[in-house]
């Protein structure tokens, strides 16, 4: 499977498991994800903002940011797929984009975006994430990385 096949892969996980969460009662969370040993706990969060319900009272700002930067983010990816190489942008752009269209999708048909789940650890455990974000974070990262690593053979 090539990198567009995973994050094609991860984006379906995340929306498989955002409507799982929404389908259960509220009741039900938050609790401890069986099989972890107590690392991760699971929610039903409905996030109308950014990051830590940032630009919550912007409501118009938070749907369009986000299709203009998944938009610009889905024009390099496209654009570095014409290009021999840079493999390591291509794997990171293709993350972002799988994550970023989820949480876009689940703005555009809930008005919010549905968040499930947090790592117990330290200051992890105030954060609650979904898969999409884990996406944009790691894609992030490894273009930081090829960044300060230099140019790719």
């Amino acid at each position: 499977m090539g990198i567009l096949g995973l994050a094609a892969a991860l984006f379906g996980l995340d929306q498989y498991l955002k409507q799982k969460i929404e389908n259960q009662s509220p009741d039900s969370f938050p609790r401890m994800m069986e099989g972890t040993g107590g690392m991760i706990r699971l929610y039903r969060n409905h996030n109308s903002g950014f990051c830590f319900e940032f630009l919550r009272q912007k409501p118009e700002l938070v749907r369009m940011l986000p299709v203009c930067f998944t938009s610009a983010a889905a024009g390099v990816l496209c654009f570095l797929m014409t290009k021999k190489g840079h493999r390591a942008e291509k794997a990171g752009y293709a993350l972002i984009v799988s994550g970023a269209l989820s949480n876009l999708c689940d703005r555009l048909k809930r008005g919010y975006v549905v968040d499930y789940f947090s790592f117990q650890p330290g200051f992890l455990k105030k954060i609650v994430f979904n898969i999409g974000d884990l996406c944009i974070a790691a894609g992030a990262v490894i273009l930081a990385a090829r960044s300060l690593l230099g140019k790719e053979d």
